[in-house]
């Protein structure tokens, strides 16, 4: 059996839609039949259930919330909550796959790109409690998987590309951050790496997964536009102040991925396929 966290939520969908398709059987739940920062409900509905995998896709993502009016449910639900998924994890010998973060680096690297044995140093609550969701996993299990990820987007949820289309809609002229670096990711590539992964038995551990190449939110905001006729302007990280601090180059090392035999597209090529998957959603 496999149970998913948080299958309601952006990545969650998309994995049970990859799941379906692949006629997979799973359990999904949300915070309404799986509360886990509740202890004693988290462990009585694992090992009832008893699966043998948990993807564990829920967690607390609104990073500016996180630094103030939601501090301790950030922390509830990332670090609190992934104690109790994990302990109940060891209970019944499941392997779990734990999402993590490219905010917990600092972003003070210049150029390459951060190998899964780079020092974490977040900037941010939210990378700070994803980091020791982390430290959890792999202090509280042996079978695990650990997969930091970034600049997430797809079909299912509020996203950049949905924000940025919105946008356009009632605005002739955008400003967006040029001077922060990464790797995009769609929900689609990495809810398949993270089923490739079991699949395959791949070893246990710390793995990135992206897309491939990299880009400012400018030029990901460009890219998602274009052929519209909006403006779309660059400025700095300093123009555009937010709560939470982000690291300005976090362009996470794909080699490990690679090195398994997992192909990854583009990012270019993965924002092609979701906005043709979406307007087939659409019609």
């Amino acid at each position: 059996m496999i149970l998913i966290t948080g299958g309601n939520g952006q990545l969650g969908t998309e994995l049970r839609k990859l799941l379906d398709e692949q006629g997979v059987d799973y359990l999904s739940t949300d915070a309404k039949e799986l509360d886990i920062t509740d202890g004693e409900q988290t462990m009585a509905y694992i090992t009832k259930v008893k699966p043998s995998v948990i993807y564990h896709c829920a967690a607390y993502t609104a990073v500016d919330k996180a630094e103030d009016e939601a501090k301790d449910l950030d922390e509830e639900i990332n670090g609190t909550g992934t104690q109790n998924v994990a302990n109940a994890c060891q209970a019944v010998g499941a392997t779990l796959v734990y999402i993590s973060t490219d905010y917990v680096f600092d972003g003070r690297l210049k150029e390459g790109a951060y190998p899964e044995d780079a020092k974490p140093n977040p900037l941010n609550e939210y990378g700070r409690t994803k980091l020791l969701g982390e430290e959890i996993v792999a202090k509280t299990l042996t079978k695990y998987y650990i997969i930091r990820t970034s600049w997430v987007f797809g079909n299912y949820g509020h996203n950049f590309v949905f924000t940025m289309q919105k946008l356009a809609e009632s605005h002739p002229r955008l400003t967006v951050v040029d001077d922060q670096i990464g790797r995009p990711t769609w929900t689609r590539t990495l809810a398949e790496f993270m089923t490739f992964v079991i699949r395959e038995k791949a070893p246990y551990g710390i793995y990135h997964l992206a897309n491939e190449g990299q880009c400012s939110w400018y030029q990901f905001a460009k890219e998602i536009l274009k052929g519209r006729s909006v403006e779309i302007a660059p400025v700095t990280s300093a123009e555009y102040p937010q709560k939470a601090q982000r690291p300005q180059y976090s362009v996470l090392d794909l080699s490990k991925a690679h090195g398994l035999g997992f192909t990854i597209p583009t990012w270019q090529e993965a924002l092609a396929q979701m906005l043709a998957q979406g307007q087939q959603l659409k019609d």
